[in-house]
């Protein structure tokens, strides 16, 4: 269960406009759940947790099973965005920090990830990894034309086209189901689909088979996940001023458009949670920076991120606040030692959990950022598991839908990101933007 805790904003805000703000919150929610707000047609990701088929999940793990018998051990997932960030995000947190270099065998294939850049680098040596593995690859993207999985894509197939005799089965698309490039090749190649729901935009599809096939590819319990989101798909609903969705969006919404907070940094103190941020950013950066509005995004992970970003969060320019992801159990346990001769100065620590220290920095920076001018709002769970990152993803899309409909935005369009895409084609000289292609080589 996600738990949201104000208290590190009680010294900045008043109650009556805490109040106001949860008034408008509830009013959010009410257009959420009556489905009457702008981009109505995209509120298909609300009831995934709990609506999601056994079949769905079994028809996954045929893939796994499928792949494991023909020994793959190297899984390409291509997507960008939205159609990458919640998988990876899943994967890093539940992964062993170090699975890649540890000995023995593996009961899962390792998952890399490509088409979320244009690198032509990373592709090459990309490619110099999947020559030396069994590599099978999972391609998501609903229309096949987006550049960047595209490209990649249209590499990785090659090889498998030209290394395996089965090629069409090492290939599974997760696309339209019925429309779009990929969809096309999908059924001409014979090539094992997934369905993007119409329903479900990117940023909001890691529990649909854009998240759930990669996930489950890497070895990790997805009904678990399933299990926390449907929690958290209950909590978020309830028209009440203790439902954390609410909390959460009428808090931040306050401190931006009352305190003048234009900046809003993720902090998680376990650096498994790296992708969590990159994963939130988009969500909140996408749905809310719209009209000359929103939020700015930014994510650090602590302790380390105290060493470089620490100084300016202390006292730097007070636009800014900070939600923590605390994760209030460890899964693992280290005690400290007792050295004889105590040169680090660290016998006072001796007997203690390395997580311990972590907690007690975790308070100091809390204590330290709130002296400093710098509202902390505070988001837990118990310990990090597939059950909890499912109650947490489930938490930040309603909040951010919450959110963004106070903010007076639709929360699930994107209509900034086509700007540089046409200046992109254009430069290419993409067929079809040849006028375009001759305005942008005039102003250059």
């Amino acid at each position: 269960m996600v738990k949201v805790n104000l208290g590190g904003c009680s010294s900045f805000v008043k109650d009556a406009d805490y109040n106001d703000y949860v008034t408008k919150a509830l009013a959010a929610l009410d257009t959420l759940e009556s489905g009457s707000g702008a981009g109505n047609d995209f509120l298909g990701w609300k009831h995934l947790p709990s609506e999601t088929p056994e079949s769905l999940i079994a028809e996954c793990e045929a893939v796994r099973d499928c792949w494991k018998a023909k020994g793959v051990d190297l899984v390409v997932v291509i997507g960008i965005g939205g159609s990458y960030l919640g998988a990876r995000c899943a994967i890093e947190a539940l992964s062993h920090n170090f699975a890649k270099q540890l000995s023995g065998k593996k009961d899962a294939p390792e998952v890399v990830f490509a088409g979320n850049n244009l690198s032509e680098e990373y592709i090459a040596e990309l490619m110099d990894l999947v020559a030396e593995r069994n590599a099978a690859t999972v391609v998501i993207s609903k229309s096949g034309t987006t550049t960047e999985p595209a490209v990649a894509f249209r590499v990785v197939k090659e090889y498998i086209e030209k290394t395996y005799e089965d090629a069409s089965e090492r290939i599974v698309a997760i696309t339209d189901a019925r429309k779009g490039a990929l969809k096309t090749l999908a059924t001409q190649e014979g090539y094992k689909t997934f369905v993007v729901p119409d329903n479900v935009g990117g940023r909001y599809s890691v529990l649909t088979p854009v998240g759930l096939l990669p996930i489950v590819l890497a070895g990790f319990d997805v009904r678990e996940m399933l299990a926390g989101a449907a929690e958290m798909e209950k909590a978020c609903a309830v028209r009440s001023a203790e439902n954390p969705a609410v909390q959460y969006a009428a808090m931040r919404n306050l401190l931006y458009s009352v305190m003048g907070k234009k900046i809003e940094i993720l902090v998680a103190y376990n650096p498994k949670l790296q992708y969590l941020g990159e994963w939130w950013k988009q969500l909140y950066g996408e749905s809310e920076g719209k009209e000359l509005k929103g939020i700015y995004p930014a994510s650090v992970n602590f302790t380390t991120d105290l060493h470089s970003m620490g100084q300016f969060i202390q006292e730097g320019e007070r636009i800014l606040f900070e939600t923590v992801v605390n994760i209030e159990k460890s899964n693992r346990s280290v005690v400290i030692g007792s050295d004889p001769q105590n040169l680090d100065q660290l016998n006072y620590l001796a007997g203690q959990h390395v997580e311990h220290c972590n907690a007690m920095a975790q308070l100091g920076t809390k204590l330290a950022h709130i002296d400093g001018g710098v509202p902390q709002i505070e988001v837990s769970v118990e310990s990090l598991s597939a059950y909890n990152l499912g109650g947490i993803f489930q938490f930040f899309e309603y909040a951010c839908g919450i959110s963004a409909y106070v903010l007076g935005i639709n929360p699930f369009n994107q209509p900034g990101v086509e700007a540089y895409k046409k200046n992109m084609f254009a430069l290419l000289e993409k067929p079809g933007y040849e006028e375009q292609t001759k305005a942008i080589k005039a102003r250059l």
